[in-house]
């Protein structure tokens, strides 16, 4: 891989990561436990990851378990999953907090595939931004007389190879997620 493609492959991973990220971060009326990964608790005046302070468990299909490693801190972990934008209710006994997941309804579940559809597309147009300003300094170079005719129109095609490899990806990650949602 040419030195000049590198950065700009990078940019592209990096979208393609974003966007798996987001897709991990949407509920499809199953318990994820990366749901709960921006979810930050106050510790001793730390904030820290639910994850650095309780045990994080699925026993059932729609339902996630925290046992934080401290009983003094069930207080908190609820309060930060009320001011988060997860919209479920937590519920303990005093010893561990649970949190039941709601089945979707058909209507949400169609709502949330039109979203899911619509980031997959925005990566899409940030990937091909991407291909534009790599293909902009490709031809730069190539008027500086930097790089040959023959460089340009390799390296060109190289970027439009792994323009459309990630296009390909987001494709796959979109049509995997949407199933996943519709899925009852």
């Amino acid at each position: 891989m040419d030195e000049r493609l590198k950065q700009y492959e990078e940019k592209m991973q990096k979208s393609y990561n974003t966007l798996s990220e987001e897709f991990a971060s949407i509920r499809a009326g199953r318990a994820n436990p990366h749901l709960l990964d921006k979810i930050m608790v106050d510790y001793y005046g730390t904030m820290s990851t639910l994850q650095q302070v309780a045990n994080v468990t699925v026993p059932e299909a729609r339902m996630i378990q925290i046992q934080p490693w401290e009983a003094s801190l069930i207080k908190q972990i609820e309060k930060a999953i009320m001011a988060s934008d997860l919209g479920i209710t937590p519920s303990n006994d005093g010893k561990v907090i649970r949190l039941v997941f709601p089945e979707l309804t058909e209507e949400r579940r169609k709502e949330l595939v039109k979203d899911v559809k619509k980031r997959g597309e925005n990566t899409k147009v940030a990937i091909r931004n991407i291909r534009r300003d790599a293909n902009d300094s490709l031809k730069k170079a190539g008027k500086s007389s930097e790089i040959s005719e023959d460089e340009l129109k390799q390296l060109e095609d190289k970027v439009q190879k792994l323009t459309d490899q990630y296009v390909k990806e987001i494709d796959q990650s979109v049509e995997a997620k949407s199933k996943e949602i519709l899925t009852v």
